[in-house]
Order: structure tokens, then sequence, then C-alpha cells
């Protein structure tokens, strides 16, 4: 995607002013807003653009990758449609952690990333998947093309902090892994979520 010189003028907003990556849905930029070594929760204010704290995180458990959204990405009805379990889906960028081998410290950076597979989860109810992905020109995981070629133990420490990290011992249990997904079917995800993006902001 290419800009005229008068967009260089103003910071584009990370979620509608980068493009989804060089070859969706196998390789796809993310936006970072949480890394390995943040004890509070980051979220890009839909409307600014701008990091916000939405909150300290509740419990001991931190993220084990990068964390953050594909750009213009959106989970809606093609979505949920994917689903077997959610009605409906949360309506915020499509999620994505991704796995670097060299610690990654600071968030509000972008990567080219490689679509690998994905976490189908529930969040209250509503479908919040995680596309999982390598970053491409990692020198240990930047070949990997399949979920299938990460150590087991990597997967299930996702799988634990995403069904976990909002866990309280007084407040009900609030998400659910309902299954790991490979990269055929995370595939479909990426582009569901750019349909729906399309559909609720057009293609401009």
């Amino acid at each position: 995607m290419s800009f005229p010189p008068s967009f260089y003028r103003w910071r584009p907003h990370p979620w509608h002013g980068l493009s989804v990556g060089p070859n969706p849905p196998k390789i796809v930029q993310a936006y970072i807003e949480l890394t390995p070594f943040d004890l509070v929760k980051y979220e890009v204010d839909k409307e600014t653009g701008y990091l916000r704290v939405d909150r300290p995180q509740r419990t001991s458990s931190q993220p084990p990758t990068l964390y953050g959204f594909i750009p213009r990405t959106y989970c809606g009805d093609n979505v949920s449609k994917l689903s077997k379990t959610g009605d409906k889906s949360d309506g915020d960028p499509l999620d994505i952690c991704v796995i670097s081998e060299r610690p990654i410290n600071r968030s509000e950076v972008i990567l080219t990333s490689r679509v690998i597979g994905g976490l189908q989860m529930l969040d209250r109810g509503e479908v919040d998947d995680k596309i999982i992905a390598v970053l491409v020109n990692d020198n240990f995981w930047g070949n990997i093309t399949s979920i299938n070629d990460l150590p087991s133990n990597m997967v299930d420490r996702m799988q634990h902090y995403f069904s976990t990290y909002k866990n309280l011992p007084s407040a009900p249990i609030q998400t659910s892994i309902e299954k790991v997904y490979g990269e055929k079917h995370a595939h479909k995800v990426v582009n569901a979520s750019i349909l729906d993006y399309e559909q609720a902001f057009g293609t401009g």
C-alpha cells in the first residue's frame, strides 16, 4: 500500500492506517501492545491510536509472547461463524501472539510475522481468537510454518495464560480455550477478519 506525501505529516492510526501485511493471510503485520515484560495491560485507544493504560495485570501471569493485533482486521460475523461455540465476536481487531527468540522489551512496534496457528477462545461467551505467529526474519523461529513445529510446552503456556489471565478467586471464570488450530484454519480466521473489516469500515 502506498500513501501520498501529505500522509506522512501525521502518524497513521495503527488499526486503520497501517496495512494488514505483505501477503495475508500467511504473512501479516502485527502491531505490538504488550511484551512478556509488561505487568500493566496496555491497549490501543480506538479513537486516537495511542496506547492507553487499560489496567494493571490482575494476577501474577505475564504474557508468554509479544501480543497485539493485525491492522485492518475486525472480529465480526464472519469470524464468529468459524466458531461452533460462540454467538458473536468481540468487535475488536484480530489479536495476534508473535514468537521471537530475542527479547523484545518495548511495545508500539510493528513486526512482520508468519501465521502458523491459533487459539479459539471465548471471553464471556464472545469469540476472541488469538492468532499465533512467528517473527518472519527470526534466526531461530523464522522458518516455522506450522504450530505443530513448536514445542508443546510453549503452546501449553499460551493456552494456560489465556484461559486463566482474567481469573480471580472470588469471580467466575471468564475465558476458555475451545481448541488449538493449525495454519489452515488460522488463514481462514485472518481472511474472515479482513472481510469483517471491509464490511464495517470499507476498503479505502
